[in-house]
């Protein structure tokens, strides 16, 4: 029970004898709450799906990826005409050879039936150099048909370009939801005690129900600060404004320069996970010349300091050269590139990780995290635990709402008028500046004004009743 926004005490509280003093950071966490954490519920269970399925790929396609055979294995050329035999109509573009024992080597190729960023792979068993099978990937992480699906249930919920927004809106709030709990949650801690980090069980009702949210949400804050910013890095709008923003600055990922006439060819980025639109596609003469100049062109990448997993994308003339690039993998913090020109083995341009700036390794390491993929299972499990936690801190959330029936009690008003012009003026600047920066979330909040400006109205207007005869 409520009036006007003065919540009656619940079971395991103390009572509450005066109204909560207004506060904007409680209002905007209650609406945020309401009508964004859907959105971020599905992303939550989508990105958790995701966060463990690189190893559940690994599982599911062993007959792809894995192999049992033994002894000394055939050269990467041999490798790559034993794909193109199996598909001859496809045009060769790249090769990943196999790094350890047991592995297989992917042999890409264009295929004009599949979608953006898709390509056929044919894999091939390096000793006996048999292809296993085939199959489609998705980009530069090479997400196979399941681990790509379920990319694209977190991505865009499988609807494309429009989907996009209901991720881009969840990363748009999830750092504000979250700081804003923290605020909250910090600040009922001092003035009214209790526990600050731990589940109080004799609590009872909603008092319990906002215990778990607060405290869950304290462990987590963090995380879902990490998951906000490398996730608007992926998004349309906001993403745009990075990427503008960090161009400006010098701090965009250095590109090796595949051209041997003077023009340079864009072989890396950041979000290479979703893109290989740079690639070459080689046909004819020139895949039969570059797959001969394989081995030799490994030899000289090894030579100038590429280790582990690789791919090595074939030129499609003879003015481009072999790009040798490492690929993201487990527990490997760098991934360099180098350009080679097939006729002589020289190495025409370099690209060391170490020579990136420093915001361009954050966000390739922060990519990498967000994938799943920089730490290996470690990651994935802490990813997987991250999300389990939020859903159970937006149904507890939900949970709370329900308990503190009539749905239209809200949190007191006022908050912004008790404040000093400055901080107003602060405030306003704020929002108009990070509403800029990230779009969704300024409409999104001039939205929520609204509705709070119509539910004021609504409550300042008296009631009047009648009586018929």
């Amino acid at each position: 029970m409520s009036i006007q926004g003065t919540v009656v005490p619940e079971t395991g509280q103390a009572p509450e004898h005066s109204p909560p003093e207004p506060s904007l950071m409680m209002r905007l966490h209650f609406y945020a709450g309401i009508l964004i954490a859907p959105f971020v519920l599905v992303a939550a269970v989508s990105g958790g799906l995701y966060a463990l399925a690189p190893t559940a790929e690994d599982i599911v396609y062993s007959d792809l990826l894995h192999t049992d055979s033994t002894g000394p294995t055939a050269s990467v050329a041999e490798q790559v005409d034993a794909a193109t035999l199996v598909r001859p109509d496809l045009a060769l573009q790249a090769v990943r050879p196999a790094a350890e024992p047991g592995e297989t080597t992917r042999v890409m190729f264009t295929d004009p039936t599949l979608g953006e960023s898709e390509r056929r792979a044919v894999f091939v068993d390096p000793v006996t150099a048999e292809s296993v099978g085939e199959s489609v990937v998705y980009g530069s992480s090479g997400a196979l048909p399941m681990r790509t699906w379920i990319s694209q249930l977190h991505r865009h919920l499988h609807l494309g370009e429009p989907g996009r927004i209901y991720s881009e809106l969840a990363a748009s709030w999830l750092w504000i939801v979250a700081l804003g709990g923290v605020v909250l949650w910090v600040r009922r801690y001092r003035n009214r005690g209790g526990p600050l980090l731990t589940i109080d069980r004799s609590l009872t009702g909603r008092a319990r129900t906002r215990n778990w949210h607060g405290a869950v949400g304290i462990w987590i804050a963090v995380g879902l600060v990490f998951l906000s910013a490398t996730g608007l890095t992926w998004s349309k709008y906001a993403g745009e404004n990075i990427g503008d923003l960090r161009t400006s600055l010098s701090w965009t990922t250095p590109k090796v320069d595949s051209s041997l006439t003077g023009s340079a060819a864009s072989m890396s980025g950041d979000h290479a996970g979703h893109d290989t639109s740079a690639a070459p596609m080689v046909t004819g003469d020139a895949a039969s010349a570059g797959a001969a100049r394989l081995d030799a062109v490994l030899g000289s990448a090894r030579a100038e300091g590429i280790d582990g997993a690789v791919e090595v994308t074939i030129p499609a003339d003879a003015s481009t050269a072999f790009v040798v690039t490492e690929t993201r993998q487990p527990w490997v913090l760098s991934t360099s590139a180098v350009a080679i020109d097939g006729a002589t083995n020289q190495v025409v341009d370099t690209n060391w990780f170490e020579d990136w700036p420093l915001a361009a390794k954050l966000t390739m390491w922060g990519i990498a995290l967000h994938m799943g993929i920089l730490f290996g299972l470690a990651s994935q499990l802490t990813l997987a635990l991250l999300a389990l936690a939020l859903v159970t801190v937006v149904v507890r959330g939900y949970l709370m709402w329900w308990q503190r029936r009539p749905f239209s009690a809200t949190p007191a008003r006022g908050g912004v008028r008790r404040q000093p012009i400055r901080v107003i003026v602060a405030l306003v600047t704020g929002a108009a500046v990070v509403g800029w920066f990230v779009p969704l979330l300024g409409i999104s909040l001039l939205a929520f004004l609204l509705i709070d400006a119509v539910i004021g109205l609504r409550q300042s207007t008296p009631t009047h009743t009648s009586e018929t005869v």
